[in-house]
């Protein structure tokens, strides 16, 4: 994966800052949708700028955060086959790639500071959609309703 979208809402701007750093180093190309500063802005239109580019193609994967991480997790599974995933621990950010394929990374800057959120970053990008049964649970999550 080369390249990868990021966003954050003002309570979210720091921690953003210090993952893309973190990225860029590795090589990857991010692709910032905002926002540009820590000054006040609402969560949805990040979410929304993010979801729709790995909708049309732009990337593949992407990292969202804000103060708790719920408001950006809440906003970004609405879109239609994103599977945002909010991790607060290693754990969380392998399981969800190896059985959930989870395809956005939600952190809440809040509740994890840098250190540990570099860790769970590095496990998620790292980890690998193991598919088998796990492909057929993602394909009934986009059934979309369907019996």
């Amino acid at each position: 994966m080369s390249k990868i979208l990021i966003g954050s809402d003002h309570a979210g701007f720091d921690l953003k800052m210090v993952l893309k750093e973190y990225m860029e180093k590795k090589g990857m190309e991010v692709l910032d949708v905002g926002c540009a500063e820590s000054v006040a802005c609402d969560y949805p239109d990040f979410a929304r700028r993010l979801c729709k580019r790995i909708q049309l193609g732009d990337a593949s994967r992407g990292v969202l955060i804000c103060g708790t991480g719920i408001g950006m997790s809440i906003a970004a599974n609405r879109f239609r086959g994103i599977r945002a995933a909010l991790c607060t621990t290693e754990f969380h950010a392998k399981m969800s790639r190896a059985h959930n394929d989870s395809n956005v990374l939600v952190l809440g800057s809040r509740i994890t500071c840098a250190a540990p959120a570099l860790e769970i970053l590095r496990v998620w990008l790292e980890t690998p959609f193991e598919q088998g049964r796990h492909l057929r649970r993602i394909d009934l999550i986009d059934c979309e309703g369907k019996s």
